[in-house]
């Protein structure tokens, strides 16, 4: 306390001078309206530069949870486009057949420089997903489940020379094989797509929907260029991705309702 007084005794003048200018201040502020918008404008300019970095602060800290929240809706929205709406009535203006249902999950691992590359998910068999089971993004695809665990995954890519997709023109509708030559990460091949198929670059390429894995029209890239090939019987179709399979980070799992059934019908054909 006799710092204090100490400090009061050695600095009255210039503390004097400093409570006489406030009180100046604060009356030329009052009785002029220009000097006391110019004071608002200048407090609200302050304390809104304080109040947008604090929100800066808070939105960074909210990211993961509102980078969950998007995940979420656009795992319902993908899901709606899967299953088409059937049956209105007074209580559900829009049921749906739910065929597919989507499960988020996370990325792991992934690799995509060698001849047979796979990701690993966080999520398995106590999240419902099983073997052949297809993985997409909102912006395309990402492969095929080979091998599941309690909770997580492996996953086959389409980075994978062992990769097969049934996968389409989108405007033709001409069928072919999705496969990879172990170049680019941002290139696969269609092939054995024929030979009177119309195709410009530029041409989306989406899946054919002839398996039980993939629903028929999910994105896959477009035509950068094509060449016959030796037989002359059919095309061979370099597609750039829409995926950027080197910075994969969140994936849905399809969950076919009725692969089962298709499988044990396929069965029955086979047999």
């Amino acid at each position: 306390m006799q710092q204090i007084f100490n400090f009061v005794i050695r600095n009255k003048t210039f503390l004097l001078f400093l409570l006489l200018f406030g009180i100046a201040l604060s009356l030329t502020i009052q009785s002029h309206s220009y000097h006391r918008s110019k004071f608002i404008n200048s407090a609200n300019n302050l304390t809104g530069g304080v109040y947008g970095a604090v929100n800066s602060i808070d939105q960074y800290l909210d990211l993961k949870e509102q980078n969950t929240i998007l995940v979420e809706e656009n795992r319902i929205l993908i899901e709606q486009l899967f299953n088409k709406p059937v049956l209105y009535n007074e209580d559900s203006p829009e049921s749906f057949d739910k065929n597919f249902e989507l499960i988020s999950a996370e990325v792991y691992k992934n690799s995509y420089n060698t001849p047979n590359n796979y990701l690993t998910i966080n999520g398995g068999n106590r999240d419902s997903i099983q073997e052949d089971f297809g993985v997409i993004t909102s912006k395309g695809i990402v492969g095929i489940v080979d091998n599941t665990s309690n909770k997580f995954s492996t996953v086959l890519s389409i980075l994978n020379k062992r990769s097969r997709i049934n996968a389409k023109l989108k405007t033709s509708n001409q069928n072919g094989s999705l496969t990879w030559d172990g170049k680019s990460p941002y290139v696969v091949q269609l092939e054995d797509v024929s030979q009177f198929a119309i195709i410009n670059v530029g041409d989306t390429i989406v899946t054919g929907g002839q398996s039980a894995i993939f629903p028929k029209g999910i994105g896959i890239g477009t035509v950068q260029e094509f060449t016959t090939d030796v037989t002359g019987d059919t095309y061979k179709i370099d597609v750039r991705l829409f995926n950027d399979m080197t910075t994969l980070q969140h994936v849905f799992v399809i969950k076919n309702n009725d692969i089962k059934e298709l499988k044990a019908l396929e069965k029955l054909s086979d047999g």
